[in-house]
């Protein structure tokens, strides 16, 4: 473990005005880093004059927290060296330039899938002396050692003081490590789940719980009715292939078993495959093996992956993370004595987006209100479904339909945040990078999109060679149009996570409310989910009203990291309650005071 001090002697440092007071400048600036394993343990101090530096936050700090040890800042080596890697702002770097090294490979590994355009302590990273289980480097053989560490730090330092945008790039790796922080806490404390109340929701939806391998009670019994509608005794209803072939067998002419289209066909088999399809989705992804495997002791611990996807928001590697089903949101329930507090950001990316291009009129449809209803009031369109509807055409590209119709008013009313999106659009079909407002820069085009320009542009190119270009192109188009602004509301969420982590900490301890919380968040709030742009906070029902507060103001602070003075506005849904479907149903919006940091 790497220890690089906050500042020197401890004396506040100037920051500049877009990044926190603790972003992490040059080396020389913020004096020697040093080995831990080097040196006395008297020397590192008080944990919060200095920042940790470590390989990666996943492999090391969930030790630390089994250990009761919370940390108070890092620098995530593994996801930083990914971000300075591509980003535009650093092309010229040796970093971005040097041959793929450990770091390269650490942070492939912890990416999942390939890049789709839609889309404890002294011996801490010391890999020549083994770790209390006998393994060197701790949990990989080839985790880079302390050595390595102080090399790609330096690096890094170099690679953000020589770049285009170094203050934007200090608070994106600020951020970025921050979040790392929080979903090893969130997966340390798990969210509170009421098995007992999941198991009701399934026996009522499903019937009893079933031995294993057989299905439950209602679904065995639409198996049977579905089978008899189709005259296929045999049939297996979890065989997409199979059940196709059994409802064209019946002169249905169905071309897939997508819900939408099942809908519009007339036939007995419809009613009993519809709703066995959607048993079936409950049973397989949160029925009673899912409540064994990730709940086990009560709390749900998904694992997050932090920057999972390409434009910077989290994945999930396990656990299905990526969203509490509505059936099963009274499952979610605080410990007796605590509540959660819940909260989601109002139609974050049109408000990014409008942040982005500083277009004031857009900013106003938003302030004090839904921003779609903003739209209507300003007489661009007359509804609110059409406003929504034109407003993720111009965001994700939509050229058909409602989203067609109505993005030319759009374009009119507010030609700064639609000329900003109709830009990147243009820069991906070229085949150009684009970036967030912080750096984080998007991919290049894949083999295939370059050979499929190439084709068309062989003068014996046929018109299919040349449609598929066309189709690829406006393919690339569309997903560097979102991925400036995806990416920009993933940093302003990794901005609102940091802000309000360490609010929620400074709030102390409640020894009258310790709850079933592990050390170290025993008695405090803390946070216990986030997806994109919401978070839950599980925290002692006497701070509820301060949680939420602290939630609403570290949005509005988010919003100023990022926009400066711009009169943007972040307001919030925030619910407060004993379970996490009542929070939601509570839900009022609120924002803080405009222009305060």
């Amino acid at each position: 473990m790497l220890a690089r001090p906050a500042s020197p002697a401890g004396a506040p440092r100037a920051a500049p005005p877009d990044a926190p007071a603790d972003a992490p400048g040059p080396a020389g600036s913020v004096g020697p880093v040093v080995s831990v394993r080097s040196v006395p343990d008297a020397v590192v101090g008080h944990e919060r004059a200095v920042r940790w530096v470590w390989a990666d936050t996943a492999s090391w700090y969930p030790r630390l927290l089994q250990d009761g040890t919370r940390v108070e800042r890092c620098l995530d080596l593994r996801l930083t060296h990914r971000i300075l890697r591509t980003s535009a702002a650093t092309a010229g770097s040796a970093l971005a330039r040097d041959v793929p090294g450990p770091f390269d490979l650490a942070a492939a590994a912890a990416v999942p899938g390939p890049v789709r355009p839609d889309g404890r302590q002294d011996t801490l990273f010391d890999a020549d002396e083994p770790d209390e289980h006998g393994a060197a480097g701790g949990s990989d053989d080839a985790a880079p050692g302390v050595d390595a560490c102080e090399r790609e730090l330096a690096a890094q330092d170099a690679a953000v003081t020589g770049s285009t945008a170094p203050h934007r790039l200090r608070l994106l790796l600020v951020g970025e490590s921050a979040g790392a922080l929080a979903a090893a806490e969130m997966q340390h404390t798990g969210l509170p789940w009421d098995v007992a109340t999941h198991d009701a929701v399934l026996t009522d939806l499903l019937g009893p719980r079933p031995p294993r391998g057989e299905r439950p009670a209602l679904m065995a019994d639409l198996a049977a009715r579905l089978r008899t509608a189709l005259d296929a005794p045999l049939l297996n209803p979890d065989s997409l292939p199979d059940v196709l072939r059994a409802l064209r067998r019946q002169g249905l002419p169905v071309t897939s078993t997508r819900s939408w289209e099942l809908r519009e066909v007339d036939h007995p088999a419809i009613a009993p495959l519809l709703a066995y399809k959607k048993l079936s989705r409950l049973h397989s992804a949160n029925g009673w093996t899912w409540l064994d495997q990730w709940v086990p002791d009560g709390r749900f611990r998904p694992e997050y992956v932090v920057g999972g996807v390409v434009t910077g928001r989290w994945g999930s590697s396990g656990g299905g993370a990526q969203q509490i089903p509505r059936l099963l949101r009274s499952a979610v329930r605080a410990d007796p004595g605590w509540r959660l507090v819940v909260a989601d950001a109002a139609q974050l990316e049109p408000r990014v987006l409008a942040g982005l291009a500083h277009d004031e009129r857009m900013a106003a449809a938003g302030a004090g209100k839904d921003l779609y209803a903003g739209i209507v009031e300003s007489g661009v369109v007359p509804e609110r479904a059409l406003a929504k509807v034109g407003m993720l055409g111009a965001l994700y590209g939509g050229t058909t339909g409602a989203s067609a119709s109505v993005l030319p008013r759009l374009l009119q009313a507010y030609p700064r945040a639609t000329g900003l999106v109709e830009e990147a659009a243009r820069a991906g079909e070229r085949g150009e990078v684009v970036s967030t407002l912080l750096g984080r820069s998007s991919p290049r085009p894949d083999a295939a999109w370059a050979q499929a320009q190439a084709d068309a542009l062989d003068p014996e190119a046929n018109e299919g060679a040349q449609s598929r270009a066309r189709a690829r192109t406006r393919a690339w188009g569309r997903f560097t149009r979102n991925f400036v602004v995806q990416g920009t509301a993933a940093e302003w969420a990794l901005c609102w996570i940091a802000e309000l982590r360490r609010s929620l900490w400074a709030m102390g301890v409640d020894d009258d409310a310790p709850g079933l919380v592990r050390p170290p968040f025993q008695g405090r709030p803390h946070l216990v989910y986030f997806l994109h742009d919401e978070l839950v906070v599980h925290c002692p029902a006497r701070h509820a009203g301060a949680v939420a507060d602290a939630v609403v103001d570290a949005a509005t602070t988010a919003g100023r990291r990022l926009f400066g003075d711009f009169p943007i506005e972040f307001p919030l849904s925030v619910g407060t309650a004993a379970t996490y479907d009542a929070a939601k149903e509570s839900a009022e919006l609120r924002q803080g005071p405009a222009g305060r940091v």
